[in-house]
């Protein structure tokens, strides 16, 4: 069935069930863009992940779609995780995905060999309906929730990451070489005699690309050439892996390796990833040669690709180099001595290289990463930062370049292959982004048709102020995910005409099909993708995004390669899911030991119910709901991303530092929350208090809660003040017409008022009278009766 793009009232539509953790769900269409809400009673006898066909009943003020659940096209059919309980007499799971919505009843004869409180997996035997629970079994159990590791376990069936090879790869592992052979070396160019060395992180196990530089000068006149010689060396898995192997299969099935904390899912088995394809030191490799010639003003101004063989002189860290770079005579320097002057050859290049970046307009955002460091029992036992180096940075720019010369060898030859993506705002971001700029009164902002370069203008100018965390998160926000497509659109984010992947064949599916398109190149031929990678099934359609192809319906080779490119882009985002999956679970796990402590935090997101704070020492993130931020209402405001207090006009935004208490974490939900304790004296709120109602116009808006607070304290003492100095005037009249008579007891004054009010009643007296008397009454000192 193929609806509109734009499906209207009574409209049929077939699509994937994404489930809420609220009850209610949503179906993303296979055709069209806009997904259709389905209430609690619709999901009743559905779960996340079946395959639906809704009609479409109503649309909401907005034009949203609602609809009603016709008919299940499919169940999913992969096993679920969960807790087992036993309550009251009554096995169930509790499924660890909150998307699910429902607990699933297990038999007594299906609980297999688990018992209470264990993790288990578990298959249905009954699907849900609308007057019963699903019913299911266990087919696997994980063991207990607190057993180390046990969070990784669950992430990867959660995510459905596949994290067993099949035994026919194994096997064909198990029967490759341990070293190379004579004929592994046939038709490669032998660059062992050449400094290549590898710069990774500390913690790096496999190692897939290795540099080399040295200044380079060639020709006369106006034809000379001064520059450097920049050599990448990327691990040739290509010789390993061959199309239809069960290697390439399981490869292809992962599309990438995934990184937990203590522990990687790998894409390839350890023989080759941390043996045969890994850039090992002072071992033979194969490799694919990005050799190119960089010119002082950090241009490309030729390269070639070639098949060798190398031999890594050093395996470096990233620390290590920072220091030589840093200190060419430090004890670093002195034990690699005969590599120093390379390395700053390297570090030569890359400054030309960065140069030209800034030159392009890239966009380079200066975020902060953190690592978690875990104990031997797989818990969190610090959280640092991450700070990038100048050996980071130079690796980062290397690897930039060959990607693009391995962009602009396909695209020149006209050859289909996989281009990494990233496209700018869409028309609805961009008019968003414009919005808030203009809002922020910046002076800044980005044309109807935005280049890089106004995005990092905006960024350069901003770097200082206590909101650029805010302006900088809105700059990435406003721009689309990057993908692997067969269509080159462009790099928007680094400011590229033509980009993909080539560096990581180890850990990323992609880049192994590039290097077999390049070898194709050089050898004259075409590259034919295998027919076996059109049988996986659909990706998932992305909220907000056209459905990717069908990959049984896949029949010209454009078709193909973008079936290839969703995969990978797909299992991409899963890869991310899983890791953010565990690194939140032990987060949560880490900040059940600090409930009640108190922490200073800074807002890093605002939303209509609350206020996400990352704890400045832990660097962990909780929200503050709005009803925590005391007893007023506050109107989120969507153009500037904040919160204004009707009352006190106070605001908060992202950037304002704030005092929390941990006051809840629920391990299931992924979720802490904070109560706001007070907002810090040291640094003043980003948004300042709005003037309010009572006067304050022509007075200084106060900066934080506190000057707010010592605003309208004074105001209110002025108020009284100036009460007390009328009430004084009064009495200095009162006493100066009365003389020195003495003032009534004011509980004879009240008698009086009384017998006064009777005799008015029963006057027959003329209103005129009454207001007379009345004047009388009130202009006259009240006197003593005997």
């Amino acid at each position: 069935m193929a609806p509109a793009e734009n499906a209207g009232l009574l409209s049929e539509v077939d699509g994937t069930l994404q489930g809420h953790r609220d009850g209610h769900g949503f179906l993303l269409p296979d055709v069209g863009a806009q997904d259709i809400y389905l209430s609690q009673q619709e999901m009743h006898a559905v779960m996340h992940g079946d395959r639906l066909r809704v009609r479409i009943t109503r649309y909401d003020k907005r034009g949203r779609p609602e609809g009603r659940v016709l008919e299940i096209l499919e169940r999913k059919k992969k096993p679920i995780i969960g807790r087992l309980l036993l309550e009251s007499g009554i096995w169930l799971v509790a499924p660890e995905d909150k998307r699910m919505g429902q607990d699933i009843l297990i038999p007594k004869n299906g609980i297999a060999n688990a018992v209470a409180g264990q993790v288990v997996a578990v298959e249905l035997i009954e699907p849900p309906s609308l007057y019963a629970q699903p019913v299911g079994r266990v087919v696997e159990v994980l063991g207990e929730i607190d057993d180390p590791g046990m969070e990784i376990e669950i992430a990867v069936r959660k995510y459905e990451v596949p994290h067993r090879f099949s035994a026919e790869t194994l096997a064909q592992a198990a029967k490759l070489p341990e070293k190379l052979r004579a004929a592994d070396l046939k038709g490669r160019i032998d660059l062992r005699d050449v400094a290549l060395v590898t710069i990774d992180g500390e913690d790096a196990r496999d190692f897939d690309d290795a540099v080399y530089c040295e200044p380079h000068k060639q020709g006369r006149g106006k034809t000379a050439f001064t520059g450097w010689r920049l050599l990448v060396a990327i691990a040739d898995v290509s010789h390993y892996v061959k199309p239809g192997d069960p290697l390439d299969g399981d490869a292809y099935e992962r599309a990438t390796s995934v990184y937990f904390p203590r522990r990687v899912i790998p894409m390839l088995p350890e023989k080759l990833s941390n043996g045969l394809c890994s850039l090992n030191p002072y071992e033979d490799r194969l490799s694919m040669v990005c050799d190119m010639l960089v010119s002082e003003s950090g241009e490309v101004q030729a390269y070639q690709f070639y098949p060798a063989v190398i031999l890594s002189q050093a395996r470096f860290t990233y620390n290590e180099v920072a220091a030589i770079l840093g200190n060419t005579h430090g004890p670093e320097a002195a034990k690699r001595r005969e590599l120093v002057p390379h390395l700053l050859h390297l570090h030569e290049v890359y400054r030309a290289l960065l140069a030209e970046r800034h030159r392009r307009g890239a966009i380079d955002f200066d975020t902060v990463e953190t690592q978690i460091v875990c104990d031997d029992n797989g818990r969190i036992e610090k959280i640092i930062p991450r700070t990038r180096n100048e050996a980071h940075k130079l690796i980062e720019e290397a690897m930039l370049a060959a990607n693009v010369c391995a962009a602009d060898f396909i695209e020149h030859s006209k050859h289909g292959s996989l281009f990494r993506v990233h496209e700018g705002p869409t028309p609805e971001k961009r008019v968003a982004l414009q919005a808030y700029l203009r809002a922020l009164g910046l002076g800044l902002s980005i044309g109807d048709n935005p280049k890089p370069a106004e995005y990092q203008a905006i960024a350069a100018a901003t770097k200082d102020r206590v909101d650029a965390t805010q302006i900088h998160a809105m700059l990435l926000r406003s721009m689309q995910q990057a993908m692997y497509t067969s269509a080159n659109a462009g790099h928007f984010g680094l400011s590229y005409q033509a980009y993909t992947h080539f560096t990581s064949p180890i850990r990323r599916y992609p880049d192994l099909l590039v290097h077999r398109v390049i070898k194709a190149l050089l050898a004259d031929k075409k590259y034919q993708l295998d027919a076996g990678k059109m049988d996986v099934p659909m990706p998932a359609k992305r909220p907000g995004r056209a459905a990717p192809i069908d990959p049984a319906k896949a029949s010209t080779e454009i078709e193909r390669w973008d079936v290839v490119g969703a995969h990978c882009s797909a299992n991409e985002r899963r890869a991310d899911e899983a890791s953010r999956d565990v690194e939140a679970w032990l987060k949560c796990r880490y900040m059940r030991e600090h409930l009640g402590e108190e922490f200073a935090g800074t807002v890093s997101a605002v939303t209509s119910f609350g206020l996400f704070v990352q704890l400045d020492a832990l660097f962990v993130e909780g929200l503050i709901h709005i009803t925590e931020l005391g007893g007023e209402y506050f109107k989120f405001d969507e153009v500037r991303q904040e919160l204004r207090g009707e009352r006190t006009g106070i605001r908060y935004a992202t950037g304002a530092k704030v005092q929390v208490q941990v006051s809840r974490v629920d391990l299931d939900a992924r979720k802490i929350d904070f109560r706001l304790v007070q907002e810090s004296g040291e640094a003043k709120l980003v948004a300042r208090a709005a003037r309010d109602k009572a006067g304050l116009n022509a007075r200084p808006l106060p900066a934080t809660a506190e000057e707010e607070l010592e605003q309208l304290l004074s105001r209110d003492r002025e108020l009284k003040s100036v009460a007390k100095s009328a009430r004084r005037g009064a009495a200095g009249r009162s006493r100066a017409t009365a003389s020195s008579v003495q003032p009534a007891h004011p509980v004879e004054l009240a008698r009086q008022v009384a017998r006064k009010n009777q005799a008015n009643k029963s006057s027959k007296a003329s209103k005129a009278s009454k207001a007379s008397k009345a004047a009388k009454v009130a202009e006259q000192p009240a006197r003593k009766r005997r």
